[in-house]
């Protein structure tokens, strides 16, 4: 589990393939791999991976072809920059939002202008996500956990503060590029949870008709 609160820019060194998949060979800071070790879990640009390999200045993680088909992970090159988040710690600060790290679907950047101090930036998303989505809810865009700006038919914006556009890869993003998109958690479970009376529901207004209404006499 992540919070969305990208810890350090990390940059990809090299891709190699690997079993039909990818081996990502990762730059990072030191505070970051100092705390890393192999086999712990890790958050590139919001995609939860599993640290295979550390170094001194590197640490490396196996990308599953389906990982590359669905993130953006799979258009990445070298020497583009990647934001970087190591998993929760039990009793640690949860500072954004819960993040799984299980992307949902890419989404596309269409617009960003300045406002202020701040950047605005908005997304266009598949159709299907757009129901969890609510104004002023949580988004995690590459990993970046987010406050929904604003929503409107097919997909919706955010406000980037400096800092947030400074230390992740938001404040480099370019009209036209993929980014990661995580809806929030606790909707989709919700959703879940729900389906089984929404079934309910709507069997028992399939009955209430006529010929039922006839059946018991009230008509």
């Amino acid at each position: 589990m992540f919070t969305g609160l990208v810890e350090t820019l990390g940059r990809l060194q090299a891709r190699e393939s690997y079993r039909g998949g990818a081996r990502l060979i990762i730059s990072a800071g030191q505070a970051l791999l100092e705390g890393l070790g192999e086999g712990d879990s890790i958050a590139v640009n919001g995609v939860c991976l599993t640290a295979t390999g550390i170094s001194e200045k590197n640490f490396s993680a196996v990308v599953m072809p389906e990982t590359l088909r669905k993130t953006n992970l799979g258009d990445v090159r070298p020497g583009e920059p990647l934001n970087l988040e190591r998993a929760l710690p039990l009793g640690g600060r949860l500072g954004g939002h819960l993040v799984s790290g299980h992307i949902d679907a890419t989404g596309q950047l269409a617009q960003r202008r300045p406002e202020g101090n701040a950047i605005i930036l908005r997304f266009k998303i598949p159709p299907e996500l757009m129901r969890y989505i609510i104004p002023k809810g949580s988004i995690a865009v590459d990993g970046v956990s987010l406050t929904v700006a604003g929503l409107d038919r097919d997909g919706f914006s955010v406000s980037l503060i400096p800092l947030t556009a400074e230390r992740t890869t938001l404040g480099w993003r370019k009209i036209g590029d993929a980014v990661n998109i995580e809806v929030d958690l606790i909707g989709k479970y919700v959703e879940k949870l729900l389906q089984p009376h929404a079934a309910v529901k709507m069997e028992s207004r399939e009955k209430l008709n006529a010929a039922f209404l006839e059946e018991k006499g009230f008509i």
